[in-house]
């Protein structure tokens, strides 16, 4: 994503991490909690981008929707939009909260309509309220870290061309492009993927490394990376503009966050 607005260019901030978690995985014996707070106490510029899928589609159930999908990919309705806005801002942003403080931390709940943070456009009429990010403002996400505080942001986009009645002003995005697109406007040093597999695979289900944004792009060409692992490489490269590196890691192992962020070789690192 070329020419994104409000891209500083710069040389990558050594202090500043981004770290994608899943929102669906803490409290279930996973360390990104406890890591994220000893990074944050290290005096390292922690933010954190969530996602939260599986609590979404458990809600969607709850409420009776049902899904549409369009090619393979799921539609997202008014309906489900408002669900997916409420659980992402409200219940999982704020789960996640509640467990940094609890673990000692000092967390704040932002979310990508926060001040402009981010905008995005349909990226597919026929895919509904689904936006492709087209701006970044990363002043929200600065403050809060100026504050000394963890901010902990929710994939979601103000629409760049609403309608006139305002019915989509809000547009639902991926969080692994979030998460890239935070840490390229942020300049941040690591862009770090917290996942439930040790890293990326190769064909014989073995763990590569590193990789360079070359290979890292072939992995996707020819296959062998596929399904959720393709959004989290691809915003590793685009972050790569501006961000020092990007790691595919195990967010089940204790500690491994922190490994990462000491420089140790911990899952996939792409530069």
């Amino acid at each position: 994503m070329h020419g994104i607005a409000a891209m500083r260019q710069r040389s990558p901030d050594d202090n500043i991490v981004v770290v994608k978690i899943g929102g669906s995985t803490l409290g279930e014996g996973d360390s990104t909690t406890p890591d994220i707070v000893a990074l944050h106490k290290k005096g390292l510029r922690v933010a954190v981008v969530h996602g939260g899928g599986k609590v979404i589609s458990d809600w969607v159930k709850m409420q009776g929707i049902r899904p549409e999908f369009v090619r393979g990919l799921r539609k997202t309705d008014k309906a489900t939009l408002d669900v997916a806005v409420a659980v992402l801002c409200g219940l999982v942003n704020s789960q996640i909260i509640a467990e940094i403080i609890g673990a000692g931390g000092d967390a704040v709940g932002l979310s990508g309509i926060s001040g402009g943070m981010l905008k995005a456009e349909i990226l597919d009429p026929e895919l509904g309220y689904v936006g492709k990010i087209v701006a970044v403002d990363p002043s929200p996400i600065l403050a809060v870290l100026d504050a000394g505080k963890i901010p902990v942001i929710a994939p979601t986009a103000l629409h760049a061309h609403p309608s006139s009645d305002g019915g989509d002003r809000i547009l639902n995005v991926n969080a692994d492009t979030s998460a890239g697109q935070i840490a390229r406007a942020l300049s941040a040093n690591r862009l770090i993927f917290q996942t439930d597999v040790t890293g990326v695979l190769d064909l014989e289900k073995r763990l590569i490394p590193q990789m360079s944004r070359r290979q890292a792009l072939e992995l996707i060409e020819s296959g062998v990376a596929a399904g959720g692992m393709i959004p989290k490489i691809e915003a590793c490269v685009d972050a790569l503009e501006t961000v020092a590196s990007g790691h595919i890691i195990d967010g089940r192992v204790a500690g491994a966050l922190v490994q990462c962020c000491a420089g140790e070789p911990v899952g996939t690192r792409i530069v």
